[in-house]
């Protein structure tokens, strides 16, 4: 198993895999191994289905996780093996689409409001005004500011793809507080060592903790901030394929989820009872 393992290595590398997800489905390799005590590629598809019966029955892992295995178990066999009839037939549940949360401007704003340290601030602001994901916002460095442009470029965001999105000219004159207190060299947001980016677990707790403070009940997470920036562009006007840019989605499939959650359409509409009274 090792040969294979150190081949696989190989595999996900050439593929273009970001570090987390060759870790992931290698140590999913490692873990059917463990189930059967067996190689791998001495197993059929009877036991590869069987194995993924447990996951979903007896270790009732989510949707995604359980997607996120399936699909390292494919690769493994695919790619590494290059048996193809192995995982052909193999099926697993669709994921169910959900609308996403969504703040309200006010609501929106209300978070910045209760924030009083300057660099928190900055975080939470860039993050709902450039329409980004934690981990991106992590790992800005000084120099992805174009304030020329008025730009922010995002390096090797989801699926490797660099991108710019907008700067704010409010996000703009507070990052310049920010910076003349801070003093950042690197990376825009430091971690716990100056060498270090922030980490993403931290921006979610300081997102949680706004919240709070704000009285916001939805069940929101940071990422909530770029449904809402998605959506609040929608509502403005801005076209869809111009959203698609600024988020960095590759189909335009995936940004059509925003105009389910948009009042830009049903701002006409009204409802029977309030026609009634």
């Amino acid at each position: 198993m090792e040969k294979l393992r150190e081949q696989m290595v190989v595999d996900l590398q050439l593929s273009g895999a970001k570090p987390l997800t060759q870790k992931t489905y290698l140590r999913e390799v490692d873990n059917l191994e463990k189930y059967f005590n067996r190689s791998p590629a001495e197993l059929g598809e009877a036991e590869l289905k069987e194995y993924l019966l447990y996951l979903m029955k007896e270790r009732h892992l989510s949707e995604g996780t359980f997607r996120f295995y399936v699909a390292g178990l494919k690769f493994f066999y695919r790619t590494t093996l290059k048996r193809e009839w192995m995982v052909e037939k193999i099926r697993h549940p669709r994921a169910k689409r959900k609308l996403p949360i969504v703040l309200d401007l006010s609501e929106v704003e209300s978070l910045f409001a209760v924030t009083t340290n300057l660099k928190h601030k900055a975080i939470l602001m860039i993050t709902y005004s450039s329409g980004l994901r934690a981990s991106e916002t992590a790992r800005l460095k000084i120099t992805d500011i174009d304030s020329k442009r008025m730009m922010v470029r995002i390096n090797q965001g989801k699926g490797g793809q660099d991108r710019y999105s907008l700067l704010s000219q409010t996000v703009l004159e507070h990052l310049r507080q920010y910076w003349r207190r801070y003093r950042p060299t690197d990376w825009l947001f430091n971690g716990a060592k100056k060498k270090d980016h922030l980490t993403t677990h931290s921006i979610q707790q300081l997102f949680y903790q706004a919240k709070r403070k704000a009285g916001i009940t939805k069940p929101a997470s940071v990422h909530t901030l770029r449904h809402s920036f998605a959506t609040h562009l929608i509502e403005a006007g801005t076209s869809l394929h111009h959203v698609q840019l600024l988020l960095g989605h590759r189909s335009p499939t995936t940004t059509t989820v925003y105009l389910h959650v948009s009042r830009l359409n049903l701002a006409q509409v009204t409802s029977p009872l309030d026609r009634a009274a």
